[in-house]
């Protein structure tokens, strides 16, 4: 699947899942005054934004030390996306990141910024954006900076969105998320086998 910087944005804001994250996000920071939360969530969504920074400049490094094709990493994260897309259409069906309501203190890393934002399917995709021509990084880098970037101004305006939209809004939105990243996972796995049956033809 041919990465353009629009594509790799949209599909990144879609892996992050902004709205869908707002329940467990405001669940994690509960305890938080409203000053505080601000600073955690710009502090968990910079960390985020990092976190895909480094997949995306040392992912093909990290592969070669794995010994790991780029086949299998697609047919991997095509798996991985489905699942998710899979949960976010059919809640308590597919994979569950992380149960953010169990955390009674200041979050630190876990579990905004790794997994609510920056979760394995984001960075298996992360890698592959990147990895689809190494020489536009800078591109993809910006792309992830737009993604987190629209993470922030959820987060920060969670709340508010909360009761602006109510919880059938926001889960409508989620699910049709859903089925836009179904497609993604379902065409990132069928390239992924393409990819290995022509490498094994070769």
């Amino acid at each position: 699947m041919e990465q353009t910087f629009l594509s790799a944005t949209i599909l990144l804001i879609v892996i992050t899942d902004p709205l869908g994250n707002i329940p467990p996000l405001l669940a994690a920071t509960r305890a938080l005054a409203p000053a505080r939360r601000r600073l955690v969530v710009v502090r968990e969504c910079a960390i985020a934004f990092v976190v895909l920074a480094l997949f995306m400049l040392f992912g093909r490094d990290f592969l070669s030390v794995m010994r790991l094709s780029e086949e299998t990493l697609k047919v991997a994260g095509g798996v991985i996306l489905f699942l998710i897309a899979l949960n976010m259409i059919f809640p308590g069906s597919g994979a569950r990141l992380t149960d953010a309501s169990a955390a009674p203190t200041e979050p630190f890393i876990v579990p905004i910024a790794i997994p609510l934002v920056s979760g394995p399917s984001a960075m298996v995709t992360a890698m592959l954006i990147a990895g689809s021509d190494p020489a536009r990084m800078p591109a993809w880098i910006g792309a992830a900076a737009i993604a987190i970037a629209v993470s922030l101004v959820v987060f920060l305006l969670a709340g508010r969105l909360r009761e602006l939209l109510g919880e059938q809004v926001i889960t409508a939105f989620e699910r049709l998320m859903g089925l836009v990243l179904t497609a993604i996972s379902v065409e990132m796995l069928l390239g992924g086998v393409a990819s290995y049956i022509r490498h094994i033809g070769a």
